[in-house]
């Protein structure tokens, strides 16, 4: 069984919408030049990703757009809706 360790003061969690006491877990570890995501289910690691930081400005992009897509078609479809 992994051993639950306390996340580092530079990293946060965020739960599943699905909920299941899943989560994934961001933790910089600067020293080693990385970001970790875990994925947790329960107190047990059910998997790990190790991104190098200067690959992160790029996953942040990823992210951006894809959150400017979701408010786009958001707005879209309320527009459709006021105007019917």
């Amino acid at each position: 069984m992994t051993v639950v360790r306390p996340l580092p003061e530079t990293g946060s969690i965020f739960l599943d919408a699905r909920g299941g006491d899943r989560a994934l877990r961001v933790t910089w570890h600067h020293e080693s030049g990385l970001v970790v995501l875990s994925l947790w289910r329960e107190n047990v690691c059910a998997g790990s990703f190790r991104l190098a930081i200067d690959e992160v400005p790029d996953l942040i992009d990823m992210l951006r757009a894809g959150l400017v897509r979701s408010y786009e078609t958001a707005r879209d479809r309320i527009g459709a809706v006021e105007s019917a």
